[in-house]
C-alpha cells in the first residue's frame, strides 16, 4: 500500500512500515514470553492433577482403587483449580485496571 498526499508532503509505504515493525523489538518481549511459558506450565500441572483425580475416581468406581488415594487426588486437584481461578481473577482485574488508566 502506498499513500501519497502531495499538498501535505505525506508519503507512506506500507512495506517499509512492515519491515520497521519486524525490526523493532519491544523491551518486555522476553519477559512476556517467559511469563506466558510459566503460565502454560502451571496450567499443564493443574490439568495433570485433574487427570490424575479422574483416573483415581474411575479406579474406585470399578472397585480397584483406594478411596484414601482418590480423596487426596481430588483434594489436590480442587486446591490447584481454586488457585488457578484466583490467579486468573487477579490477571483479569489487573487487565481491567490497566484499561481504565488514562493516557
Amino acid at each position: 500500500m502506498n499513500l501519497r498526499i502531495d499538498s501535505g508532503q505525506l508519503s507512506i509505504d506500507a512495506s517499509r512500515i512492515d519491515r520497521l515493525d519486524r525490526s523493532v523489538e519491544s523491551p518486555g518481549a522476553g519477559k512476556a514470553d517467559a511469563f506466558t511459558s510459566e503460565l502454560g506450565k502451571a496450567i499443564g500441572e493443574v490439568d495433570k492433577l485433574q487427570t490424575a483425580a479422574d483416573t483415581q475416581a474411575d479406579a474406585v468406581a470399578r472397585g480397584a482403587g483406594n478411596i484414601h488415594e482418590m480423596a487426596l487426588a481430588l483434594e489436590k486437584a480442587d486446591v490447584a483449580m481454586r488457585l488457578a481461578m484466583r490467579v486468573r481473577n487477579k490477571l483479569v482485574d489487573t487487565y481491567n485496571e490497566i484499561m481504565r488508566m488514562g493516557i
